[in-house]
């Protein structure tokens, strides 16, 4: 079993947001384990899961749904993107390899440029260029300055490129600060990313809400079991302090393995949405035992 989380470049037009869910939904061998939507970040998380033939079907559909209804010329939001289906990862669950994933991915960016005219790059363990490892140094308004992995970048700009990758689970949380300064959510950003010498495996940017008048950290990260969970909160608690504020709330995006609980379970509490149907083994027991 592998799992597809799949980001797009739409948090704000419900309908837009249903077609695409529904694209997934629809495919046959498919779990769709739940997907959530961000206004301040226009973006939407879809998380489902199954065999790799089936989980590469619905990605495809989906990013075609996204591109046909996604136009990037209109798109405003506070999270970086570069196309309507902007990432598309494939992540090893039960008897997978990271390998697996990674032909996954192929197979995926192949059909997204055959079927819909969408130019793919491919990152992490799916990167076929030097250098292309790291999404951040891929997604950006150039890309990196070399062509994509399959396509061209003029086919149809109006649904940019997508990033189709592999990668070992990724785990998305959110930090509010009661504080509107987004100088001080960069600053705690900086703190604590492993780029700027802080956490190991600690991606972090810092963002303002304008739904909540707030500033936010907003972390990724890429490898739960070698990063100190609680740390990382509690040196965002006292740089927040510092700097004359304090953390409000944490929030989840998506799914955590059930390790990352029992390894950090303070850490997760600590977001106002957890709750046991956010541990991946659960929901996919969960949906199995209903049908």
């Amino acid at each position: 079993m592998i799992e597809c989380v799949p980001n797009f470049s739409e948090g704000r037009d419900a309908a837009i947001v249903c077609a695409i869910v529904e694209s997934i939904r629809a495919t046959p061998g498919v779990l769709l384990l739940g997907w959530e939507s961000d206004a301040d970040h226009n973006r939407s998380v879809v998380t489902f899961a199954g065999t790799p033939e089936p989980v590469v079907e619905a990605a495809v559909r989906a990013a075609g749904k996204a591109a046909g209804l996604i136009d990037l010329a209109g798109h405003w939001g506070e999270h970086p993107r570069v196309g309507a289906a902007d990432v598309i990862p494939f992540v090893p669950l039960a008897g997978a390899s990271l390998e697996d994933c990674a032909k996954a991915a192929h197979r995926a960016g192949a059909e997204l440029w055959s079927r819909f005219g969408i130019p793919v790059y491919f990152y992490e363990a799916a990167a076929l260029t030097p250098g292309r490892e790291r999404l951040e140094k891929v997604r950006r308004r150039e890309f990196d300055g070399l062509p994509p992995d399959i396509g061209n970048l003029t086919a149809h700009p109006s649904w940019g490129a997508s990033m189709v990758g592999a990668r070992h689970i990724l785990i998305a949380y959110n930090v509010l600060l009661e504080t509107a300064d987004t100088a001080i959510a960069r600053a705690i950003a900086k703190k604590i990313r492993a780029s700027s010498g802080g956490f190991p495996h600690v991606k972090a940017i810092g963002l303002f809400l304008a739904s909540a008048s707030r500033a936010q950290v907003s972390m990724n990260l890429t490898r739960f079991m070698e990063t100190p969970l609680d740390r990382v909160f509690e040196t965002i608690e006292a740089e927040a302090q510092r700097l004359g504020t304090r953390v409000l709330t944490g929030e989840l995006i998506g799914f955590i393995p059930r390790r990352a609980y029992e390894l950090f379970p303070a850490f997760f509490d600590r977001a106002e949405n957890f709750n046991p149907a956010r541990i991946i083994e659960n929901r996919i027991e969960q949906l199995l035992n209903s049908n």
